[in-house]
């Protein structure tokens, strides 16, 4: 592994050579390709998806079709459109003696990302790193192993096209030995970020020995306020658990005041349509036996799970108080929402929620880097030093100082 970030390593000082617009006419050449290759990719994608069941929660996170190769396209097309991150003065001073100092924006050097069943994430890394002046390692899993080569091999081949070094992406074998690799690449890897559940983001936390940020397994809830419009409820409570449930912004416990448990039925009924099942507490349950098809009791592992599945936790509680603790002992610090008429408690569950993305009367399916018009993302991160939230250009950056002085020296 070390030839690979060797090479790696070499290739991402060569980046800082390469004007912003050679690096959007690649990538408007990256997205041109991926429609002229679509059979390839799709073909690939098919071996992958033919060796796991549909029934696995992860099917859908490996699925690529046409559309959403299309949706890739054009996220990498309108990363090509945003401004460059690099190079921005966010300090500057002159000092008494004359040096003239400014803190300037600059890529971290070369990116490793480790991630599942999501193919996908293959040109959202290579689009951003590109664009950001990293080169990138990726480590994606055997389940979508097909499909990352036959991505990674047409990235590397439209660089070359382009006489650029195509080491500033490489892909690394899907097996776990080459994952303890990266973690211990230090030298070569300046950045890791792993990209999936909770065991393998525990895992590179605990054994990297490189820098990581930490991006969501996403526990995530919504609170039903005493002031709830219903109307509003039945469509942000709808999309944010059925667009789709593999992903880390997908809803996974409602929380509903007490005082609205007659209006629970008709909040819930738009997700019978999709076979939603709904595990209840001892409340909620009374209040939808009988009126909802697909009803289990909770139980202890109910609350602080992540779906990834047509599959919802459901808890009563009286007051919002009760709801900010439920959420703070068991969300993952990704993204909440409240549905509420009441300004206040809007207010105060905005300032008291600890989490990335904290939303008022809005799915929490918008948490992603494209929704929030940051073009394609690496992931949510939900730690708080460094990056929080969707990650995406001005994320993939760190600074330097630059320095100016005219032979100026220090006293001793």
């Amino acid at each position: 592994m070390n030839e690979i970030f060797e090479r790696v390593k070499r290739a991402s000082r060569k980046l800082a050579l390469i004007s912003d617009d050679t690096k959007n006419r690649i990538l408007c050449a990256v997205s041109d390709a991926i429609g002229v290759n679509k059979d390839e990719i799709l073909a690939a994608n098919a071996k992958d998806l033919s060796a796991m069941d549909k029934s696995n929660p992860l099917y859908d996170r490996l699925l690529l079709t046409e559309q959403r190769l299309q949706g890739i396209a054009s996220d990498i097309k309108h990363v090509a459109t945003l401004p460059t991150p690099l190079g921005h003065i966010t300090k500057e001073r002159t000092l008494e003696n004359g040096l003239y100092l400014r803190r300037v924006s600059v890529p971290f050097g070369v990116i490793g990302v480790i991630y599942e069943a999501r193919p996908n994430v293959s040109f959202d890394v290579f689009s951003l790193c590109f664009k950001s002046g990293n080169a990138c390692i990726l480590k994606g899993g055997k389940d979508a192993d097909n499909s990352n080569r036959a991505i990674v091999t047409l990235i590397r081949k439209i660089l070359e096209q382009n006489g650029v070094n195509p080491d500033v992406v490489a892909l690394l074998p899907a097996t776990h030995e080459a994952t303890a690799e990266m973690l211990n690449a230090v030298g070569y890897v300046d950045l890791c970020i792993p990209r999936g559940g909770k065991k393998l983001i525990s895992f590179v936390r605990d054994n990297a020995k490189v820098p990581v940020i930490e991006t969501g397994a996403g526990v995530v809830d919504t609170y039903f306020d005493e002031y709830g419009d219903i109307e509003k409820g039945k469509a942000i409570v709808f999309n944010a658990k059925t667009r789709r449930v593999s992903v880390c912004n997908a809803l996974d416990c409602l929380i509903i005041h007490r005082s609205r448990l007659q209006d629970l039925a008709e909040l819930c009924a738009p997700m019978a349509e999709k076979n939603v099942v709904i595990y209840a507490d001892e409340l909620s349950h009374q209040a939808l036996e009988g009126r909802y098809p697909y009803l289990e009791k909770a139980d202890a592992d109910t609350f602080g799970t992540e779906w990834m599945d047509y599959k919802l936790a459901l808890k009563t509680v009286n007051s919002i108080d009760e709801a900010l603790e439920h959420i703070n002992r068991y969300g993952s610090g990704h993204s909440e929402s409240i549905i509420t008429e009441n300004e206040d408690n809007a207010l105060r569950f905005q300032k008291e929620v600890d989490a990335a993305c904290v939303y008022v009367n809005a799915p929490t399916s918008f948490t992603d880097g494209a929704q929030f018009g940051m073009g394609a993302e690496i992931g949510i991160s939900t730690q708080k030093l460094g990056a929080r939230g969707p990650m995406a250009l001005e994320e993939m950056t760190t600074y330097k100082w630059l320095i100016n002085g005219n032979g100026q020296t220090r006293n001793n």
